[in-house]
């Protein structure tokens, strides 16, 4: 709710494509400087506690905006530092989030339990978007005070639940050791490096959210309930192919490592479709490819990075993970909106999407070893 909120807010107030590159980035400087060291604290502080206080800033930062908004406030930089907030909260969230899980459930039930975790995801970010674009027919204000009214609600949550935080890491050695051995054993576990480097690069190169709120208002015409329904429809066909992947029995789920790199290829194929397109069905039905190969990306390397890493150790490696992924969606988002001022919306995105394709042709041949991988229950630590 609050990223259509905030990207059409500044971006109908400017009209300049470079405050949603700058949005991008105010949210991907924080993740990048924070998340490894907040790797080391999962691993060390109960995790439920770390996503109760990281979503309370965000509840915080929601409250701001409703306060900036009301005021109209004309320089953006407050906005900017809202983002910074929610980018240091996310920085902290993500590798404890990421980690938790498999202390919940069996390991060879992990794949399922992620997919359906993913699925769950995926069903709020359908209902954001939407809800985001209607609820700002409202007021830029009301949204956000609706943001910040769920993000309190899954703080409660989180302090609420009383299974162990899986904190099962002694606390030995200096804060830059203990980060530095996660680096470590990433390096040498090729099959973990090859999942997260070739999301990062994929959607690094080849990410189109940030670029929506254009097409959105100046090639499709269809407003921001229209954005809301496009940035729903990504998640609309995530939670698809979650759902689908769930009910698939651990013993018939084979070529994993093949069905991560037809992911992202498919991801590709769609971007390049998307920003070909005129015609607001079309664009919708190509999201939703796109959000249903990217959540078989999802499954795969989630499956792989949590089953072939230690437990003393997830929360550092979640953390590199989740900086991957993080500052690939937030600095993909800059490098959006940088290739859009420079180049125009439909070029930015076609670029993206052969750029993709080439990242899978090449991972293919650097990780042949990714691309071998046949049940995800057998990947070993």
């Amino acid at each position: 709710m609050q990223s259509v909120a905030i990207g059409w807010y500044l971006y109908d107030r400017t009209g300049d494509a470079m405050v949603l590159a700058y949005a991008g980035l105010a949210v991907f400087v924080p993740i990048a400087l924070l998340t490894l060291p907040a790797g080391d604290v999962a691993d060390r502080v109960d995790r439920r506690w770390i996503l109760g206080t990281a979503h309370l800033a965000q509840a915080t930062g929601s409250l701001l905006l409703v306060l900036f908004t009301s005021a109209g406030t004309e320089q953006t930089w407050p906005f900017y530092a809202v983002l910074a907030l929610a980018g240091t909260a996310r920085a902290f969230s993500g590798p404890a989030v990421q980690s938790f899980l498999p202390f919940l459930v069996p390991r060879e039930r992990f794949p399922t339990a992620v997919a359906w975790s993913s699925s769950a995801q995926q069903t709020a970010t359908v209902l954001g978007p939407a809800a985001g674009g209607l609820i700002y027919l409202a007021g830029a204000p009301a949204s956000f005070a609706a943001c910040s009214v769920v993000s309190l609600a899954v703080a409660t949550s989180w302090f609420s639940i009383r299974a162990r935080g899986g904190v099962v890491q002694a606390r030995t050695g200096t804060a830059v050791s203990r980060v530095l051995e996660g680096l470590r054993y990433l390096r040498v576990k090729r099959i973990l490096l090859g999942a997260i480097s070739l999301d990062l690069f994929a959607v690094l190169l080849g990410s189109i959210t940030a670029l929506l709120p254009i097409y959105a208002r100046d090639i499709l015409d269809v407003g921001p309930q229209g954005l809301g329904v496009m940035r729903s429809s990504l998640a609309v066909g995530a939670v698809a192919m979650g759902l689908a992947l769930a009910h698939v029995p651990p013993a018939r789920q084979p070529h994993a490592g093949r069905a991560l790199f037809l992911g992202v290829a498919i991801f590709g194929v769609a971007a390049l479709a998307f920003g070909f397109s005129e015609n607001v069905f079309l664009s919708i039905t190509m999201l939703a490819i796109m959000g249903g190969a990217d959540m078989v990306s999802v499954f795969v390397r989630s499956s792989v990075v949590q089953l072939g890493t230690p437990d003393e150790m997830r929360g550092r490696v979640s953390a590199v993970h989740s900086l991957f992924v993080g500052t690939a969606n937030e600095l993909g988002d800059f490098r959006a909106g940088a290739a859009a001022a420079w180049l125009g919306a439909v070029p930015a995105v076609i670029a993206g999407g052969l750029a993709t394709l080439a990242v899978v042709g090449l991972w293919a041949w650097l990780f042949p070893e990714l691309r071998r991988v046949e049940r995800l229950a057998d990947v070993k630590t």
